[in-house]
């Protein structure tokens, strides 16, 4: 399950990844907004986030007019290794050596096109592991505050 949030400024790039993810068959929650009416990103972002920290969604894709408010927002949940992508390779590196569970993109930023291939790419790229599992151990160990010593 797939975690989606947006604001005002990103309902119409949701509504084409939700479009993706439907072509990719892969089921999703829509945390916000629905509305164009201005709002607060921090609202949906958090819902989000939280629903992949806690489990109840495996990974979480939020957008804004930049990506950055959102991710900065996910970022503050534990357990949340959110990446503000505007291209695929970051996307993709983003999986193989961090296993980001989140994904931010900005409306404003890029075009559906780009937007529907970095999600594409993020969403089949696995994290390989190895000697990056040390890594997302040590960014969890900073994060609980019990490294570095």
């Amino acid at each position: 399950m797939i975690a989606l949030a947006c604001d005002h400024a990103a309902l119409d790039l949701k509504k084409d990844i939700t479009g993706l993810l439907d072509e990719m068959g892969l089921a999703y929650k829509d945390f916000g907004t629905y509305e164009y009416a201005s709002c607060d990103y921090p609202v949906f972002a958090a819902r989000a986030a939280r629903s992949v920290a806690s489990g109840e969604c495996d990974r979480g894709i939020v957008i804004c007019g930049t990506g950055i408010g959102m991710s900065l927002v996910a970022n503050k949940v534990p357990g949340i290794r959110c990446v503000v992508c505007s291209e695929p390779y970051s996307a993709q590196l983003s999986r193989l050596h961090n296993n980001s569970n989140m994904l931010a993109l900005g409306a404003r930023v890029i075009g559906s096109g780009t937007a529907r291939m970095i999600t594409k790419i993020w969403l089949e790229t696995p994290f390989e592991g190895g000697r990056h599992q040390r890594r997302v151990d040590m960014i969890t160990g900073v994060e609980s505050g019990k490294y570095p010593e």
